[in-house]
């Protein structure tokens, strides 16, 4: 018998992770909530193709650490969703998993405790029963897309989704983002370029065959019919902006000469407000005044808010957590939040019913 060992030398253990199936039958969604999922994603994917004239909001905190402060907000966004809801469609960004340029807190599904004891079972089970409550409320909720094994656990629940700006270079997530039944936003690069991320727009509306899992956790040959509603999220990069209208405009040629319709998002957080929480409102005042100045190209924007301002390392003892503060990228307060969003609707409500129609490039896409 060969005694020579060339397998798993550098892996110390693995264990068996609950499948899908499991997951999904201990924490069911109900007809309602099934209901919200399927009416956000029809409403946003109407958007897109010009058949909605309002724009579309993803809101919410950096990444969920406290699911009862996430419900709390939940709840304050589901009053003024229904507030502004001729005007403007608010999603809840619900982000579970955080990509690390190095090391650091890899968000709720794999370390729900924050102590680095990786209980992913009982992360998924927390995320899950998250989006089953916010679906229950009435909320339409966003998450980005990392690990491409979670999706088959969670993207049921999920109305929109993201492929951030450290991914949307890979072929994975590419695949991946083709078999997704929701709408999926594609953010420019790291470096504030706009290639990658038209290339990923052109690889996602084809179909797709790859290694993955099924409901029963079983590894499985993906095969894919590519998502026809995918569009580019402008996040900024490289040290600049990218969210003016000359910025814009420049995106716009990019898309129509690659032949993919012209449905821009503006993230008013990352490099476009230089990570500063303060000027995320400015960002969106910019938007606001691009549409009313005859912008028809933008339909979504990107807000990173909490129930607190700012954000906090996470302290060793656990129970000296600041109450509603993020504990990843910094955050708009709930206040700003409100105030950001009434103004936009005021500012914009009476025109967007007078946007033109989809270009006949988009007429073909969707």
């Amino acid at each position: 018998m060969n005694e020579i060992k060339v397998d798993d030398l550098n892996v110390l253990s693995e264990e068996t992770l609950i499948n899908p199936e499991e997951l999904k039958n201990s924490v069911p969604a109900s007809d309602h909530a099934l209901e919200t999922v399927s009416r956000g994603r029809l409403a946003i994917k109407k958007i897109l193709n010009r058949q909605d004239p309002r724009i579309f909001l993803i809101v919410g905190p950096c990444s969920i650490h406290d699911t009862t402060a996430a419900m709390e907000y939940a709840q304050r966004l589901k009053a003024l969703s229904d507030e502004v809801d001729d005007t403007l469609l608010l999603v809840m960004r619900v982000y579970f998993e955080k990509p690390r340029t190095t090391t650091g807190w890899k968000g709720l599904i794999n370390d729900p405790h924050m102590n680095d004891s990786f209980n992913i079972t009982e992360g998924l089970k927390q995320g899950r029963e998250l989006l089953v409550n916010l679906a229950e409320l009435g909320l339409p909720t966003s998450t980005e897309a990392l690990d491409p094994v979670t999706p088959q656990y969670l993207q049921d629940l999920i109305s929109w989704s993201a492929i951030g700006a450290r991914t949307t270079e890979s072929q994975t997530h590419r695949e991946m983002a083709s078999g997704l039944s929701s709408a999926v936003g594609f953010k420019n690069g790291t470096d504030g370029g706009l290639e990658v991320a038209i290339n990923a727009l052109q690889s996602v509306s084809a179909p797709h065959r790859f290694l993955g899992i099924n409901h029963q956790g079983e590894v499985s040959v993906i095969h894919t019919r590519g998502n026809a509603h995918a569009h580019i999220v402008l996040r900024g990069g490289g040290g600049g902006t990218n969210y003016d209208s000359v910025n814009v405009n420049i995106c716009e040629q990019h898309l129509l000469k690659a032949n993919i319709p012209t449905n821009i998002m503006i993230d008013c957080s990352h490099a476009n407000s230089s990570k500063d929480p303060s000027l995320q409102p400015l960002v969106m005042s910019n938007v606001g005044n691009q549409i009313i100045e005859g912008n028809q190209s933008i339909v979504g924007l990107m807000v990173e808010s909490n129930l607190e301002h700012g954000n906090q390392s996470i302290p060793e003892n656990l129970s000296d957590l600041k109450y509603g503060v993020s504990v990843t990228d910094a955050c708009v307060d709930w206040n700003t939040t409100e105030t950001m969003i009434r103004e936009l609707r005021d500012k914009v409500k009476d025109i967007l019913p007078g946007r033109k129609s989809l270009d006949s490039e988009l007429e073909k896409t969707a």
